[in-house]
């Protein structure tokens, strides 16, 4: 089987807003744990990168939710628009 580079965005989910809002707190948390565990392997394994904007506001304690207002979705890739 081949083997390919793994990027952080290959094992996170995005929320938005309202999908956020209908997980219960154990969920949410799930998410937090597995999310800051995946980035901190990713790291630990020589992943160099930027530090994604989820983690950035798992760390300061915000929701972690993705707002898609100006973006949209083409092929797979979100792209921004003023």
């Amino acid at each position: 089987m081949a083997q390919g580079s793994v990027s952080f965005k290959d094992v996170t989910v995005d929320f938005s807003q309202e999908e956020w809002q209908h997980l219960d707190p154990a969920q949410k948390t799930l998410y937090m744990d597995v999310m800051l565990e995946n980035y901190c392997h990713l790291i630990s394994v020589g992943c160099h990168m930027t530090k994604p904007d989820v983690i950035l506001k798992l760390e300061r304690g915000e929701e972690p939710w993705t707002s898609f207002k100006g973006h949209t979705c083409l092929g797979g890739l979100w792209l921004t628009w003023n």
